[in-house]
């Protein structure tokens, strides 16, 4: 009898997330049935983070992935039993049950992506935005060797935060410009050009002088912060290809095993938002 894998996503507005295609792709290669539920806390007012995760957890569930905004809510449910190396993150995006561990693919997979499409030294970025995933790009770009790295976010708090926990600096919004230009390389870890969350966190106006631009959100991939990147000629990676890491690293999380990643990456391809 094959395993059935029980999971799913907590997010406010996850109607276009492809988690639950990728893990089907991987389960079928691996001879594996997916139960997956989709919880869309957007759409109830009274959802509770922990109250969820926890009849989550009794009701049998393998472990549930987190997206924003419960990114550091799962962290803090986790406690310490986040996974070695993910310890300081401050920011968990799946939980497993059995045992309850908590982990940070975000950061595992960006370091495989970065190294995948990359191949060069980050150097100096600009980061707008300081919350879930930021916890995990902006550790992983300083394991990567990038500095200095500068952080905005428009809760001057937050940004004040990750950058003492990483060794980034931050500045006020209103200071971003200045560093959008200086900059090699400049993140979009916002949710701003998400479907959904219209916008840009980095003006086209300020896009030329840089290197490379990478955007946390993958739906769409092309989105107008990547699009207007590509326009002034920067070199890009997308969210969609962190997303194809993660989602390897959040099924080797959930399985015990890891799936093998160049026939995976092929495979998962085919979720490429269009």
């Amino acid at each position: 009898m094959s395993r059935t894998l029980r999971c799913g996503l907590i997010g406010a507005g996850i109607g276009a997330s492809r988690l639950s295609a990728a893990l089907e792709i991987m389960c079928a290669a691996h001879e594996m049935t997916l139960d997956f539920t989709p919880i869309d806390s957007a759409a109830d007012p009274e959802f509770d983070f922990d109250d969820t995760v926890e009849m989550l957890r009794l009701d049998g569930w393998d472990g549930v992935t987190v997206t924003h905004p419960w990114k550091t809510n799962a962290a803090r449910w986790a406690g310490d039993r986040m996974v070695a190396g993910t310890e300081t993150l401050g920011a968990a995006n799946t939980l497993t049950f059995s045992p309850i561990r908590g982990h940070n693919t975000d950061f595992t997979g960006f370091l495989a992506a970065w190294r995948a499409v990359m191949d060069r030294s980050p150097g100096s970025v600009a980061v707008a935005g300081a919350g879930g995933v930021a916890r995990a790009v902006v550790p992983a770009l300083i394991t990567l060797g990038a500095g200095p790295v500068t952080i905005w976010d428009e809760d001057a708090e937050a940004a004040s935060a990750l950058a003492a926990m990483t060794g980034a600096s931050a500045v006020p919004a209103e200071a971003a410009a200045d560093v959008i230009r200086g900059a090699e390389g400049l993140v979009n870890a916002t949710p701003l050009g998400m479907y959904g969350h219209p916008g840009t966190a980095i003006p086209a106006a300020l896009l030329g002088p840089q290197v490379w631009a990478f955007d946390a959100v993958y739906t769409p991939t092309d989105t107008p912060f990547l699009t207007d990147a590509r326009r002034a000629g920067l070199s890009m990676m997308t969210g969609f290809d962190l997303f194809r890491h993660m989602a390897m690293d959040s099924f080797a999380a959930y399985a015990g095993h890891r799936p093998d990643p160049a026939s995976t990456l092929a495979a998962l391809d085919a979720l490429r938002p269009d």
